[in-house]
C-alpha cells in the first residue's frame, strides 16, 4: 500500500503545478480541434504518426492511427506546459521585493505576483510538491557581503580598529576574495544549495566535542496542563501521535510549511530525515543515516533498553495497545546487565572515543544487534524515574530543573544521537530531546506542536487517565536488548560521563513564564515583535556589561531549495544608538524615534538574510574553500580569531544566555544573545562554525 502511494505521490509532485486531470483537458482540446479539420500541431501529429511502429500501422486503421498520434502530441505538449509553469512557478518564488514593502504600500508589481501566485496555488500541493520549484540560495556579490560585514561590526570597534579591519577586507577584495568566490559560483551551478552541505558537515559532524548541550536542544509539555497522569498512558498517546504523523510525512499528506499570512511555500527538505535517523559517530566526522522506515520504537527504563514493536501484520497498535506494552516494561523487575545502565554516556561524551568504542566493541555480536535496535528504531523514548513540571511549591525553580533534565538529564538516560528522544516523566509530563544536524528547530516545533495537540485533543483518555481503545493480550512482550560490555567499554563509559557530567554542570538554565505583556501588545504599537525583543537584549547587556558585543540570532533560508539558516546581527549602529540615547537620558520623543529606526533596521536585516543576503554563511563558505585550496587570507584569519574571542565574553560556562523563540523549544544554537559569530568555535580541522 505503501509502495502504491509512493508511486502515486512521485506523478502527483512530477506534473505539479498542474493536475492530472489537465492532461485529459489538453487531449480534448487536440482531438475537438483536429475534429473541426484544422491541424494544432502544425504538421507534427503527421510525422509523429509516420514514425509509429509497423506493428501499430498493421493492426490500427488509419483514423485510429491519427488518433493515437494526436494523444502522443497531446502528452508531449502538456509535459512541456508543465516544464514551462514550472520554470514560471520558480521565477515567482524568486521574487523577494514583496518582503521589503511597507504595510499599505504594494507596488503594482507586487499586486500582479501576488495574483499569479494565488492562481498558481490553487491546486492542493503535497508536502514535497514545491521542492523542484524552489530556488537556488543566490550567492552574494563579494563586495556587497564585505560592506554588510563592516557596519555589522562598526558599532564595537574604534576609529584606528575599524580602518584595520576595511583595509584588510579591501585588500582580500582584490586579491584572494574574487578567486575563492568563482569557486563558489561553480559550486552553486551544480549544487542544490552551496551552503547547506557544508554547514552539515563542518558546523555539525566534524564537531569532535559533545553534542549534548553544545548542539542537541530540547522541547517542553504543556506548562499549566498534563492530560493524565499515568505514565504509561501518556506515553501511548505520545507513540500512537508520533507515528500518525510519520504517516503523513511519508503519505506526504501535510501541507506544505508557507510563510506566515502568504501562499508562499517554505522548503520541506529536513523533514525527509525526521524520523528513523541516527547520527553515527566516526573519528574525523560523524554520519547521518537514514532508513526509509522503521516498525518499532528503542526504549529506556530504569538502566535498561528495550525495543517495542509498534505494528502488527502492518497495523499501528492502538494507544490502550502501547499503554499495555510500556506498563509491562514499567513491571519488569530484571536488573541491568553488567554496564548497561549508564551505556548512554557515549553518546553525551566526546565524539572519537564513543567512535572507537562503537568500532571495536559494537560491530558485531549482540551488542551490534542491540545496538541497531537503537539506531534503527523511529525514535527513541526514555521513561524517566523523575517527575517533572511547573509544580509544587517551587514552580520557578522546578521550571528550571525540568528545562535542564530536558536538555541533559542524568547525561546517560538519553541517547543524543536520535534524531529526536521522548522523554516521558512519571507524573506523566514528557517532553523531547532533538540532535541539531538533520534539521532545525521550526522543523521540530511543528512535529511537537502536532503532537501534543493530537495527544490531548483528538487520542484524549478516558476519565481514570488511560488511553481509549481495546487491547489484544496476545501481543508479545517487548523484546529486552542483550549487551556484553566488556571492562573497556565500561571504562570509556565513566570517562565519557565524566565529561558529560562537568558540561551539565556549567549550564545556569532559568525558564519563566512571562505573561505581562506578548506579541499582540508589541503589535499594537505597530513594532515588530523580534525587533522588540532583540532590542530589549540589546539594552539588558548594555546595562549588563557596559558594552555592546557581536549578536548572534538565527534566520531561516528555507524560501530556498534545502535552506538552513543565516546569521541575523542584530547589533547594529542604530540599536546601539537608542540604547545610549535611552541610558544617556534623552528625552522620550528622541528615544521613540531612535527605538523606531532600530526596530526597521533590525527588520530589514531579518529580511535580507532570508533572502540570500546575508553576511555570515557566504564567508563562512568562503573560508571553507580557502582552507581546501589551502591558502590563507589576513582577512579570514583576523575575523576567525576576532569572533572567538568575542564569543569568549558572554557566552563560557555561567555567562551563557538562552532566548526560548521557537515554539516551546528551547535551542542552543538559536534566537540567543552571545558573542559568537563567523566561525567562532573553529576548532576541527580549523573549520567549525
Amino acid at each position: 500500500m505503501q509502495t502504491s502511494n509512493s508511486v502515486m505521490n512521485r506523478v502527483i509532485k512530477g506534473v505539479y503545478p498542474a493536475s492530472l486531470s489537465s492532461w485529459l483537458f489538453v487531449a480534448i482540446g487536440i482531438l475537438a480541434t483536429m475534429y473541426m479539420q484544422s491541424d494544432p500541431s502544425m504538421g507534427l501529429i503527421a510525422k509523429i504518426q509516420q514514425h509509429l511502429p509497423l506493428s501499430l500501422h498493421v493492426s490500427l486503421s488509419s483514423q485510429g492511427q491519427t488518433m493515437l498520434s494526436a494523444l502522443v502530441f497531446s502528452t508531449l505538449l502538456w509535459l512541456s506546459l508543465i516544464l514551462a509553469l514550472r520554470f514560471c512557478l520558480k521565477l515567482l518564488l524568486s521574487y523577494h521585493h514583496w518582503m521589503f514593502e511597507q504595510h499599505g504600500r504594494v507596488s503594482n508589481t507586487t499586486k500582479v505576483w501576488v495574483t499569479l501566485m494565488s492562481l498558481f496555488s490553487r491546486n492542493k500541493p503535497l508536502l514535497y510538491s514545491y521542492q523542484t520549484s524552489l530556488p537556488h540560495l543566490p550567492v552574494p556579490a563579494i563586495q556587497d557581503t564585505l560592506n554588510r560585514y563592516l557596519e555589522s561590526v562598526r558599532p564595537l570597534l574604534s576609529d584606528s580598529e575599524f580602518q584595520l579591519k576595511t583595509n584588510l577586507a579591501k585588500d582580500f577584495e582584490l586579491t584572494l576574495g574574487h578567486r575563492l568566490q568563482r569557486y563558489l559560483k561553480l559550486k552553486a551551478l551544480w549544487a542544490t544549495n552551496y551552503v547547506s552541505d557544508w554547514w552539515e558537515e563542518y558546523v555539525y559532524l566534524r564537531s569532535r566535542g559533545p553534542i549534548m548541550v553544545n548542539s542537541n536542544y530540547y522541547g517542553m509539555d504543556f506548562l499549566y496542563v498534563t492530560p493524565t497522569s499515568v505514565q504509561a498512558a501518556r506515553a501511548g498517546n505520545t507513540i500512537t501521535a508520533l507515528m500518525l504523523y510519520r504517516r503523513k510525512v511519508n503519505r506526504e499528506e501535510l501541507t506544505p510549511s508557507r510563510v506566515p499570512g502568504t501562499v508562499i511555500p517554505l522548503c520541506a527538505a529536513q523533514c525527509e530525515r525526521m524520523f528513523n535517523t541516527i547520527r553515527t559517530p566516526g573519528v574525523e566526522t560523524d554520519e547521518l543515516r537514514h532508513w526509509q522506515d522503521s516498525e518499532f520504537v528503542a526504549i529506556y527504563h530504569k538502566g535498561r533498553y528495550f525495543r517495542l514493536w509498534v505494528y502488527r501484520a502492518g497495523r499501528l497498535l492502538s494507544p490502550r495497545e502501547i499503554e499495555y506494552q510500556i506498563q509491562r516494561i514499567l513491571d519488569d523487575p530484571s536488573p541491568p546487565f553488567p554496564g548497561e545502565e549508564k551505556l548512554g554516556a557515549l553518546t553525551a561524551g566526546k565524539r572519537i572515543p564513543w567512535a572507537q568504542m562503537r568500532q571495536q566493541f559494537f560491530s558485531s555480536g549482540v551488542n551490534k544487534k542491540s545496538l541497531d535496535a537503537i539506531e534503527k528504531a523511529a525514535f527513541f523514548i526514555t521513561l524517566d524515574d523523575e517527575e517533572q513540571g511547573m509544580k509544587g511549591d517551587d514552580p520557578a525553580g522546578n521550571l528550571d530543573r525540568y528545562a535542564k533534565s530536558l536538555l541533559h538529564g542524568k547525561c546517560y538516560d538519553r541517547w543524543f544521537d536520535k534524531s529526536f528522544s521522548i522523554v516521558i516523566y512519571k507524573n506523566g509530563k514528557n517532553g523531547l530531546n532533538a540532535e541539531h544536524s538533520w534539521a532545525d528547530a521550526p522543523t521540530v516545533a511543528h512535529l511537537w506542536e502536532y503532537t501534543l495537540a493530537t495527544d490531548a485533543f483528538q487520542l484524549g483518555y478516558t476519565a481514570d487517565g488511560h488511553c481509549k481503545g481495546e487491547v489484544e493480550l496476545s501481543l508479545p512482550p517487548p523484546q529486552r536488548l542483550v549487551w556484553e560490555i566488556s571492562p573497556e567499554v565500561q571504562a570509556q563509559v565513566c570517562s565519557s560521563l565524566v565529561v558529560a557530567q562537568a558540561l551539565a554542570d556549567d549550564v545556569d538554565c532559568h525558564v519563566f513564564p512571562f505573561r505581562d505583556f506578548g506579541k499582540g501588545c508589541i503589535k499594537k504599537c505597530k513594532i515588530s515583535p523580534d525587533a522588540f525583543i532583540q532590542i530589549s537584549l540589546q539594552l539588558a547587556y548594555y546595562r549588563d556589561r557596559g558594552g555592546f558585543c557581536l549578536t548572534y540570532e538565527a534566520s531561516m533560508t528555507r524560501l530556498f531549495r534545502e535552506g538552513r539558516t543565516e546569521t541575523v546581527r542584530s547589533c547594529s549602529k542604530e540599536s546601539c544608538d537608542f540604547v545610549k540615547a535611552l541610558e544617556g537620558g534623552k528625552t522620550e520623543e528622541e528615544c521613540r524615534r531612535l527605538f523606531r529606526q532600530a526596530s526597521e533596521k533590525h527588520q530589514n536585516l531579518y529580511r535580507m538574510a532570508m533572502t540570500g543576503a546575508g553576511i555570515d554563511r557566504h564567508l563562512f563558505c568562503l573560508y571553507v574553500v580557502s582552507k581546501y585550496l589551502g591558502v590563507d587570507s589576513p582577512f579570514l584569519h583576523e575575523r576567525r580569531n576576532a569572533a572567538l574571542s568575542h564569543g569568549e565574553r558572554g557566552y563560557k560556562g555561567h555567562e551563557r544566555r538562552r532566548l526560548c523563540g521557537d515554539g516551546g523549544l528551547s535551542p542552543p544554537g538559536h534566537s540567543r544573545i552571545t558573542g559568537r559569530g563567523f566561525l567562532a568555535s573553529c576548532r576541527s580541522n580549523n573549520i567549525r562554525g
